[in-house]
């Protein structure tokens, strides 16, 4: 009796496709027509695209999936295809080393996005537009500060740190309130005070439940003169 191993079969080009898809391109690239091999590549290519859902959310994802079929056949399949054949040359090229970004944040809890913000507000001519935005941005700014910081934060620090931030250039007007933002933590005790309260309710209730039989049955029980 022989048995038929993953490691005795050959190697699974794109696993996200299944060993069936790839025998099935296999099939196509023995086929002796051009025009057999077009009409079954695009049944394996609908097959795919149902595989592979996700796909649909990227751009071009029809031309992704001509490539993953060049990919799976070895890049041997002769088909008429709808986009250039990928080169197999470009399997093997790293792409370059991602940066990792130096610049200094002063205030992290805040962000680069702020400080950035806060550049383009500054460059603002327009004196209307230049309010709402400095507005906007002191309302992100205590937005940012509660959630790291997890603790209320007054607008008067808010006011400050986008002045300094700023270098004195950006303010709010006087008696400006920014949009009420509060941290409230989740008290574990008052859960269990709510959860043993249920508990202690639903106990009463059968209490008195068995008490209201015990009354009745000691009602029909009683004799009758």
């Amino acid at each position: 009796m022989s048995f038929d191993y993953n490691t005795t079969r050959s190697h699974l080009i794109l696993s996200e496709y299944g060993r069936n898809v790839q025998n099935m391109v296999k099939y196509i690239c023995e086929l002796p027509t051009i025009e057999e091999r077009n009409k079954y590549a695009q049944a394996v290519i609908d097959l795919m695209g149902f595989l592979q859902p996700h796909l649909r959310d990227v751009a071009d994802f029809k031309h992704k999936l001509w490539d993953h079929l060049h990919i799976i056949s070895g890049y041997q399949i002769d088909v008429d295809s709808p986009y250039p054949k990928p080169l197999i040359e470009n399997a093997y090229i790293k792409p370059a080393p991602l940066a990792y970004p130096q610049q200094r944040i002063t205030y992290k809890h805040y962000g680069k996005t702020v400080e950035n913000l806060i550049e383009k507000a500054m460059r603002e001519e327009n004196p209307e537009n230049k309010k709402a935005m400095v507005q906007g941005i002191a309302n992100f700014m205590k937005m940012a500060y509660v959630t790291w910081n997890k603790d209320n934060v007054s607008d008067d620090t808010i006011i400050k740190d986008l002045k300094y931030l700023s270098g004195g250039l950006l303010s709010l007007d006087e008696g400006v309130n920014l949009a009420k933002v509060e941290f409230r933590a989740q008290n574990p005790r008052q859960n269990n005070n709510n959860n043993n309260r249920g508990r202690s309710n639903n106990n009463n209730n059968g209490k008195n439940r068995q008490n209201n039989n015990n009354n009745n049955r000691q009602r029909n029980n009683k004799p009758k003169y």
